[in-house]
């Protein structure tokens, strides 16, 4: 969940992109990102992007990520057309403190990639039990 209008458990980072480095384009991949009481769910779009060209990196509350995808065409047949080129995706999200850091897993699976977020203990909703006296 993104901005002013949203839940501030994810945000949208407002900072400028580092400047990339990377050759050809740079995309950046659709997400859908869901909450529940206990984690955030984040699935970003990367078609072609495999796993070993994947990266995420969590620094100072930024999550940054990163793939590379290669075109498909094979280097020994001449092009007639080509609409699919090579380029990385890129993406950057600044973390609350409700986010257990250390918990976060990651699945690549049919070029979608699925994070899960699991708020901290404190953070998740709870019925408080009242007690006669």
């Amino acid at each position: 969940m993104f901005g002013k209008d949203e839940s501030n458990n994810l945000q949208k980072s407002t900072n400028q992109a580092p400047e990339p480095t990377y050759h050809g384009p740079v995309y950046s991949p659709a997400v859908d990102i869901f909450e529940s009481e206990d984690r955030i769910s984040l699935l970003a779009d990367m078609p072609g992007v495999k796993p070993k060209d994947l990266k995420i990196d969590l620094r100072d509350n930024t999550l940054t990520l990163s793939g590379h995808v290669e075109s498909a065409a094979p280097s020994s047949e001449a092009s007639i057309l080509t609409e699919f080129e090579s380029g990385t995706y890129f993406r950057q999200f600044t973390l609350s403190e409700v986010i257990d850091q250390l918990k976060i897993d990651a699945k690549l699976s049919d070029g979608v990639l699925r994070l899960e977020l699991p708020k901290l203990e404190r953070a998740k909703p709870r019925q408080i039990t009242v007690k006669a006296s």
